[in-house]
């Protein structure tokens, strides 16, 4: 049963949080691609595209934790530092996608988009990407080292 649910974990996170982290990396450029040719709809279109695939993966990577929990539970490592540190980063990064990446990024398709339609992206400015770009960057550091954490983890009986 442990092997089962540790290879749901990893494929939900593969399958989960990697979209979320690519298309979030992708989203501050396609911003100031938009921002540059506010009559462009279809640079509008791919802000919207990128913006629904971070917001979908996001709630499609609650499953990522969910059988985390179950795998660390039937290996009986709940209480093991390196998995304790994993969930508190693990949090964290939901926190900043959900409190900083994700409103900021529709904030941007809302100016862009409104900015299609009337001639200019309103409050839409490069530093509102360059912000967003730090955040997406802290969120995609938090994913790495969690990584780290689950593949060179203290105690690991891999040989790793």
């Amino acid at each position: 049963m442990t092997k089962f649910l540790l290879a749901v974990h990893v494929l939900a996170a593969i399958v989960a949080i990697g979209p979320v982290t690519v298309a979030a990396s992708m989203f501050p450029p396609a911003a100031r691609r938009a921002i540059e040719a506010p009559d462009d709809v279809r640079a509008a279109e791919t802000l919207q595209l990128l913006y629904r695939i971070c917001r979908v993966y996001a709630v499609v990577g609650v499953v990522v934790p969910v059988f985390g929990f179950a795998t660390a539970s039937t290996m009986h490592v709940l209480g093991s530092a390196w998995l304790i540190t994993s969930i508190a980063l693990t949090a964290l990064a939901a926190v900043v996608l959900a409190a900083l990446v994700l409103p900021r990024q529709g904030a941007l398709v809302e100016g862009v988009t409104e900015g299609v339609t009337e001639g200019g992206a309103k409050g839409v400015t490069r530093q509102a990407t360059a912000r967003l770009a730090m955040c997406t960057g802290v969120f995609n550091l938090l994913w790495a080292a969690v990584t780290v954490l689950m593949i060179v983890r203290p105690g690991s009986t891999t040989g790793a």
